[in-house]
């Protein structure tokens, strides 16, 4: 019997196709879209190649359910939409098909998500099922990132944590207001934010327990939301929930939705976003220290670490032999490991030229060397003749 069912459910799956496509889950998640046309209907097109910190790991990536009884303006799953085919798999089914797949090495985790259909509560039961049966059942250990549906149970989130290595929920947008034009109806503090704010508690109160960490997502460029407004609730996501990362997917219109006729969102924006995301998460820099400009927005024509050089480091240098660890950090091509580097080196010599920052593997300290005095001097560099 365990054998009939799963060819048919491998069918459904592939029906579901990329569905996902705007559900990033890696470390480079630009790299996740960079997939060919939706055109052989097989289980490969569920398959994403996500990185992580020990290399390419290929997921399953699907949904228990493509319907949806909410209305996200932005949203292909949104309900009403008849363009979307409408697939719907039961947990045993989903269990064992990623069995099959993962026992074959065409998977090695799962990414699992779904529409809303009877509520938040019941539809995390399914996605909890069919983590219980992966994991009891099967006995699987590897990777599975869990979606945390709007507004579930306290007990429903920490069994989901236990579960899983990630969770994640959809912030969507920076404050209520953006929300509201995005998803009327979600409430962006109870259904949404606490439950960040519940997962860093659950993590707190249980410190010897293996959780997973918790990871969110913004739909960035439909509703007029800043860079600023998205940062500065990253940061504070960073600092008091715990959240491992943020991801900010540049909006894209989806025809027979109210946005359809909205434009995309430039992708550099978005990778300007990621940019400084990871200076606030990993370079210890303040919301303060980047360069918005009038309207809220980082510059797209330079990155935000140079910029914030270029308007404080071009005049007044940083001396290399004499700078804090943070002062490093906010040198164009210093990061946290080069800035360790660095301290470690000049108790031991002076830093006289660009040649001894290679040597500490900055890989390429010709960025550096406008913004900075090596032993109170600037450094030598190549004239750039073409």
């Amino acid at each position: 019997m365990h054998a009939q069912i799963i060819p048919d459910t491998l069918t459904k799956l592939a029906q579901l196709g990329d569905n996902t496509l705007y559900e990033p889950s890696g470390d480079q998640p630009q790299m996740e879209r960079l997939r060919l046309p939706y055109q052989s209907r097989s289980i490969n097109e569920c398959i994403t190649n996500i990185m992580t910190p020990k290399g390419k790991k290929p997921i399953l990536k699907t949904m228990m359910t493509t319907a949806c009884e909410r209305n996200c303006h932005y949203c292909p799953f949104r309900a009403g939409r008849s363009k979307t085919q409408r697939v719907t798999v039961s947990p045993d089914e989903m269990a064992g098909a990623f069995d099959t797949l993962q026992r074959a090495n065409q998977v090695q985790g799962m990414f699992l998500s779904s529409g809303i259909i009877k509520g938040s509560v019941t539809t995390q039961d399914k996605i909890l099922d069919t983590a219980e049966i992966i994991r009891n059942r099967y006995h699987y250990r590897g990777y599975l990132h869990l979606k945390i549906m709007p507004g579930i149970e306290f007990d429903q989130l920490y069994r989901l944590m236990q579960l899983a290595d990630r969770v994640s929920v959809n912030l969507e947008g920076p404050t209520q207001v953006r929300l509201n034009a995005l998803a009327p109806k979600k409430d962006f503090q109870r259904e949404l934010l606490n439950m960040l704010q519940l997962a860093e508690e659950i993590r707190r109160t249980h410190p010897y327990e293996k959780l997973a960490g918790t990871v969110t997502q913004f739909v960035v460029g439909a509703v007029g939301d800043t860079d600023l407004e998205l940062l500065s609730l990253s940061n504070r996501l960073y600092r008091q929930y715990g959240l491992t990362r943020a991801y900010y997917s540049g909006f894209s219109p989806v025809i027979q939705t109210p946005f359809e006729n909205l434009p995309s969102t430039d992708p550099l924006r978005e990778h300007r976003l990621y940019q400084a995301s990871f200076l606030l998460r990993d370079y210890g820099w303040r919301v303060e220290d980047l360069s918005f400009m009038a309207d809220g927005n980082l510059r797209t024509d330079i990155d935000p670490k140079r910029a914030w050089a270029e308007r404080y480091l071009r005049e007044a240098p940083i001396e290399i032999m004499t700078a804090r660890r943070d002062q490093l950090l906010h040198i164009p091509g210093i990061g946290p490991v080069g800035a360790d580097a660095i301290l470690r080196a000049r108790r031991l010599d002076k830093l006289t030229d660009l040649s001894h920052l290679r040597q500490l593997n900055i890989r390429a300290p010709e960025q550096a060397a406008p913004y900075i005095l090596l032993d109170g001097h600037r450094p030598a560099t190549q004239m750039v003749l073409f």
